[in-house]
């Protein structure tokens, strides 16, 4: 049974996510503000960050970067920049 949200990130209705997917309060955001599809657009993003800055998820201090660049990206508007990646021409 799918669920409808607003998405802040598309700015319109869009898919929820099934179940919560990040601890704690920044979790219940994600799960109640961000849809599957924004999820999958920062999920993409994530993991080139991961393989460019070569971040460890065991490391809290990776961990920190990583979950900053996702409430800039999810929340605040600012795309993950990312070194010596051109996005490609829409």
């Amino acid at each position: 049974m799918s669920r409808t949200i607003f998405c802040t990130f598309l700015q319109r209705d869009a898919e929820g996510q099934d179940f919560q997917l990040y601890p704690g309060d920044l979790g219940k955001r994600i799960y109640n503000e961000i849809s599957k599809e924004a999820w999958q657009k920062w999920m993409a993003k994530q993991t080139m960050l991961i393989n460019e800055k070569k971040l460890n998820m065991m490391n809290p201090e990776d961990r920190k970067v990583l979950e900053k660049e996702m409430i800039n990206f999810l929340f605040e508007g600012k795309d993950v920049h990312i070194e010596g990646y051109t996005p490609p021409e829409a």
